[in-house]
């Protein structure tokens, strides 16, 4: 008997999405173990640099007859990529998990009601914002106050996932497999390559941490990277979007469960706002222009290649 086409397992491709929510949000919280001996942007930069090297070696990209568009396309890629990350780590060094997912999903939301212009649209992301609200009530009346330098720079690595989408889908466009994916890590590895290299030099002299970091490249880069692609063949990208909205939720209970990290019944009640708006927007997501069930638009949460987010 033949296997089932992968359209053909819509279980399987729910299961391979959960994975990679759980994975991401681990990795980070793995991450953050590690922080006082390298710091948030060695942490990052020692990452990018593992998963990349993980990432060439599969891909093992041919460059020779690429083009000015798809090399501009893949080094902004790589800029978002190292940004994004780098501001990511920044914030949960300072902010609980969950609530820096929370604000960084504003990236994304915004980018999802400027492209569709539906009115839809522009009421999910009042309800995010809503619940950006009441994230700042709590930090300024909770017991645990937010850092204002840790929801800035989450702020911050909302604006680079915008632009990590944008990239994203223009490199899934100008180029084939996962060639643009390898070409911008290699250039965020670069980019990062003050704060790995010190931080590499480091982890080598202590096998824990040089563990630890390698065990976050795979939990927070290779693994979701996997599992998304195997994801995306099995499940239309609208349903996918949907699931990965659930984010915000895996990383609460990452954070309480590896840091110890409480949430009030405020900070829950935001992030549950911010999760409702996210699957509000990618279910209304799918463009009316004759798309197909299979044949869906990439969701503005995901675009066309969805790794490395966090």
């Amino acid at each position: 008997m033949n296997s089932p086409e992968p359209r053909q397992q819509p279980a399987l491709g729910v299961l391979l999405v959960v994975g990679s929510c759980l994975s991401l949000p681990f990795g980070a919280a793995v991450a953050t173990t590690i922080f006082p001996a390298l710091g948030s942007w060695g942490v990052t930069g020692l990452r990018v640099l593992i998963a990349a090297v993980v990432v060439w070696i599969i891909a093992r990209p041919r460059l020779g007859r690429w083009n000015r568009a798809q090399w501009t396309a893949a080094v902004l890629f790589g800029v978002s990529i190292a940004a994004m990350n780098g501001t990511y780590y920044a914030a949960i060094d300072r902010i609980p998990l969950g609530p820096a997912v929370a604000i960084e999903f504003l990236g994304p939301l915004v980018l999802a009601a400027l492209l569709t212009r539906r009115l839809a649209d522009a009421i999910w992301v009042g309800i995010a914002l809503v619940g950006m609200a009441l994230l700042g009530v709590d930090g300024l009346t909770g017991a645990e106050a937010l850092d204002p330098w840790g929801v800035l720079f989450a702020l911050i690595a909302a604006g680079f996932w915008i632009m990590y989408i944008r990239m994203s889908t223009r490199v899934g466009a100008l180029t084939t497999g996962t060639e643009g994916l390898a070409v911008a890590l290699a250039v965020a590895a670069v980019l990062l390559l003050p704060f790995g290299v010190p931080a590499a030099v480091t982890a080598v002299g202590d096998p824990r941490v040089l563990g630890l970091a390698a065990l976050t490249a795979l939990l927070a880069s290779v693994i979701p990277y996997i599992l998304e692609l195997a994801a995306l063949r099995r499940l239309p990208q609208r349903v996918f979007g949907i699931l990965l909205s659930l984010e915000p939720v895996f990383a609460t209970i990452a954070g309480l469960l590896v840091l110890g990290q409480q949430a009030s019944p405020l900070r829950l009640a935001a992030i549950a706002l911010v999760v409702v708006a996210s699957i509000g927007v990618t279910a209304g997501a799918r463009r009316r222009r004759g798309a197909g069930p299979d044949e869906e638009p990439p969701s503005p949460l995901t675009g066309s290649i969805s790794v490395v987010p966090d």
